[in-house]
């Protein structure tokens, strides 16, 4: 669209079906009816409509940025309406923290109560007690000039107390200490529902194995893969493609292993005929090189001709003479790969000439 490049387009696609479920895109079309631009809709300014013979409209309300004036319904053909976790209705769907919902909020909370707890020079609250009985306006009188005076950025100073006033301390216990083990808690609740691997957002320990490519294959696999492939269905589907065409992702960079592994795996490659010498150069960025096109093998490894070869052979126009030949050749051509020279083999053709005296 006018405002977005590829990459802000596809993550403004996967935060609005992260965090609100659902991601509502907008075609523009142009005079001939062809799909030219794609605007990411505000989920609070989208609702799902249906008809009574089964039919799905979309309200869009005013959104200036996507080009949207006043409010208009449009059909489910001018929408394509990504979304996850349908729990109460098929075209509504429910983002992941509906579930983190109570983990994410005492992780909040903590963090509250830990600023609140700083800002008082981490010190905890504490109690006056007074040897008599007081009015409650002395005890509101007190109260008030004790957090003017020594707390905040005032706490740790020196307070005067007459008349046999007391301040006591209130001790934190060792579990209300355990800030940082419940944060942890929650933390790891969040990127559960999330499908996010721990280590990833810095919580936890890495993996014992020295292994980058398993590692990303994981996050992949746990975090990222569905989300690909409905991003690639929904716009085969919604863009209407042929059965020839379709959207593929390049997830290449994010599967790409260590230099030496891939090294390896692309050496193979290219000794078992797998891969042709350039595709191999191509997945290590660097140029085709001469002659590389094609894979390469041994000529022991060709196969010797068959029934099959032999009669396509003829249905082509060649001679059994011809055929034979192309056998004989191939097999001397192996004989020579196999560590004997043209020498060798001639001296082999005198023993036969003798033999055969």
């Amino acid at each position: 669209n006018h405002y977005q490049t590829r990459i802000q387009f596809l993550e403004h696609w996967v935060l609005s079906k992260l965090l609100r479920g659902n991601t509502y895109i907008l075609k523009k079309r142009d005079d001939r009816n062809v799909v030219v631009g794609l605007y990411v809709l505000d989920p609070d300014r989208v609702k799902p409509l249906v008809a009574d013979n089964g039919d799905i409209y979309y309200e869009i309300h005013k959104d200036e940025l996507n080009r949207v004036g006043d409010p208009v319904v449009v059909p489910a053909s001018e929408i394509i309406h990504d979304r996850m976790n349908c729990l109460f209705h098929p075209l509504v769907g429910v983002s992941p923290i509906f579930a983190a919902g109570l983990a994410a909020t005492q992780g909040l909370n903590i963090q509250q109560n830990s600023v609140a707890l700083f800002r008082n020079a981490s010190t905890p609250g504490g109690i006056l007690t007074a040897p008599g009985n007081i009015t409650q306006e002395e005890a509101l009188r007190l109260k008030t000039l004790w957090e003017q005076n020594h707390s905040g950025k005032n706490a740790g100073g020196v307070a005067f107390l007459g008349n046999g006033v007391e301040y006591k301390q209130m001790a934190m216990s060792a579990v209300d200490a355990q800030v940082i083990d419940q944060l942890q808690w929650s933390s790891e609740t969040i990127c559960s529902v999330m499908h996010v691997p721990p280590y990833k957002v810095g919580i936890g320990e890495m993996p014992k194995y020295d292994n980058v490519q398993s590692l990303n294959v994981e996050y992949y696999s746990q975090a990222l893969q569905i989300l690909i492939e409905c991003i690639e269905l929904c716009l085969d589907e919604g863009l209407g493609m042929a059965e020839t065409k379709g959207t593929e992702l390049d997830v290449k960079a994010l599967l790409r292993m260590d230099a030496q592994s891939q090294m390896k795996v692309l050496t193979e490659g290219v000794k078992g005929s797998v891969l042709s010498p350039n595709e191999a150069r191509v997945e290590i960025d660097r140029e085709p090189a001469e002659g590389g096109d094609s894979p390469l093998s041994q000529q022991r490894s060709v196969p010797p001709l068959g029934r099959g070869d032999r009669r396509a052979g003829l249905g082509q126009g060649l001679s059994v003479d011809d055929l034979g030949g192309a056998h004989a050749e191939m097999a001397r051509l192996a004989t020579l790969g196999g560590g004997k020279d043209v020498a060798d083999e001639a001296d082999a053709g005198d023993v036969e000439r003798d033999v055969g005296r």
